[in-house]
């Protein structure tokens, strides 16, 4: 899910401000970025923007190094999406589209359930993943996230717990 990286069809100051804590993450500012989203998210609200909620929550999980915290965003960014209208994501910007969001969505929460040892989950999760990846462009970022899948599905087999290398977020 890249909505805070690509054009604007509007300017949207939230996004904005979801876009600039997220790249101060990728900086390195880890602790920084978690104060600014969850700022943000308290400016929301739980009853706010579903786009501005998935996004913030999907991004805000990535910053989080213990994985039960960060499945608690995981899930507030899936039960967020299934809110987003295709028209909102249309104002956000006009080449999105939804259900582009879910392979990445569930992959998160698969890798998640996985690394907390829920391997039923983890499967469920993995096999929604999958089922979304026809959804994911044809580009470095589809390949990036179909890769993902399966070596996330190939740790779940083995029954593995540990942080994969690829995954998005600080290191432990």
């Amino acid at each position: 899910m890249t909505t805070t990286s690509t054009t604007s069809t509007t300017s949207d100051p939230t996004m904005e401000a979801i876009g600039a804590a997220v790249a101060e993450g990728q900086a390195g500012e880890a602790e920084a970025a978690r104060r600014k989203l969850l700022d943000l998210w308290s400016a929301i609200g739980v009853t706010g923007d579903p786009l501005h909620r998935c996004t913030l929550a999907h991004h805000l999980a990535d910053l989080h190094e213990d994985p039960a915290q960060a499945l608690a965003w995981d899930v507030r960014a899936l039960d967020a999406a299934d809110a987003v209208t295709e028209q909102r994501l249309k104002e956000h910007h006009a080449g999105l589209h939804i259900a582009a969001f879910y392979p990445s969505l569930h992959l998160n929460l698969a890798d998640g359930y996985r690394r907390l040892g829920s391997f039923d989950a983890a499967a469920e999760h993995i096999d929604a993943a999958r089922g979304h990846t026809p959804d994911l462009p044809r580009d470095a970022y589809g390949d990036f996230l179909r890769t993902a899948v399966e070596q996330v599905a190939e740790a779940i087999t083995r029954r593995d717990t540990t942080r994969r290398p690829s995954a998005p977020g600080p290191t432990a």
